[in-house]
């Protein structure tokens, strides 16, 4: 009787999980993301979001989470229950994050990754009127006023920061660097003059489209094609590429069923020409991983980035 008791309860355990899964979802899905409305995160995403609500027939609602260099859904993921209806973006940040900070969770073992979905394409930018008419007239500028070149982010520890400082290394040059929370207010701050520059996604298109902006440099394999006349960093001599890949992850232990339902939807709003044009927007690309794959580059990626934060000097001691 006791082990007929013990092998009733092991199933009942197996049960619950597949139960779980058929029935999802059930109810809304909360999407969360790393950064304020109305910037390319949040434009793309939402557009992400409501193709794959129509696929897995319930509403898919859009948080944003801004700071902490992008890793706060990450972090919520932490306490929220594993059971599919809180997903969050991944920046690459979040594989940086025990590097810099002391945290009591591991960015790779405790997240369930679903998909990766695209890539940012990145590039400086200062005002139209700015005298830094080329990166030759930045370059010269910082190393004649070291310290004196200010330049804004979207956060401490995002790949614009992080990239910015790699290419000041390379170039022997010393920047000041403000952190903001979003593009949306990094794009004001520097269309006013409060900062001589901008490190940023393509966040900054429809400024440098209206004349306000003008693009001294590109981080891709390729320039852009909404920016033919901005050289990459490849051209300009340094030996950098960013594209900073992201996607969504789910809590740790979240039931394989419903993930393979959440990668499925996603997988299919992907491919849908509404997202494809929004990414557009911003000269970003689909970039899929399956669950697999994007687990592999999460692991991949933890090793890389610690050996970016130790040569820029910024590790701190756990």
């Amino acid at each position: 009787m006791f082990r007929r008791s013990l092998l009733c309860a092991a199933l009942l355990g197996l049960a619950a999980p597949l139960a779980l899964a058929q029935a999802f979802p059930a109810r809304p899905i909360k999407l969360v993301i790393a950064f304020p409305a109305g910037g390319p995160t949040d434009i793309t995403m939402r557009q992400l979001a409501d193709n794959a609500s129509k696929i897995i027939g319930q509403p898919i609602v859009v948080e944003n989470k801004p700071g902490a260099g992008g890793t706060l859904p990450a972090q919520a993921l932490q306490t929220a229950p594993a059971d599919g209806y809180t997903v969050a973006q991944i920046p690459l940040g979040v594989f940086r994050l025990p590097y810099t900070t002391k945290i009591n969770w591991d960015p790779v073992k405790d997240i369930s990754y679903v998909i990766n979905v695209t890539g940012y394409a990145f590039g400086i930018v200062v005002p139209t009127d700015s005298p830094l008419k080329t990166w030759k007239d930045f370059v010269a500028y910082a190393k004649a006023n070291p310290g004196k070149l200010t330049y804004g982010s979207t956060g401490n520890l995002t790949s614009p920061h992080l990239t910015t400082e790699l290419i000041a290394q390379q170039a022997g040059i010393e920047l000041q660097h403000v952190p903001y929370k979003g593009s949306a207010d990094l794009m004001l701050a520097v269309i006013s003059g409060q900062l001589m520059a901008a490190a940023d996604s393509t966040g900054f298109a429809p400024q440098v489209e209206a004349g306000k902006l003008r693009v001294l440099n590109t981080w891709g394999e390729k320039r852009l094609a909404k920016f033919p006349d901005a050289p990459t960093l490849k051209e300009l001599g340094y030996d950098i590429v960013q594209n900073s890949p992201f996607g969504i992850g789910a809590p740790k232990g979240t039931p394989p069923e419903v993930v393979k339902k959440l990668h499925d939807a996603f997988k299919q709003a992907m491919e849908e020409p509404s997202y494809v044009a929004s990414l557009g927007r911003y000269d970003m690309l689909p970039n899929y991983m399956s669950s697999a794959d994007y687990t592999k580059f999460a692991q991949t990626t933890f090793a890389r980035e610690k050996a970016l934060i130790e040569k820029l000097g910024l590790a701190k001691p756990q």
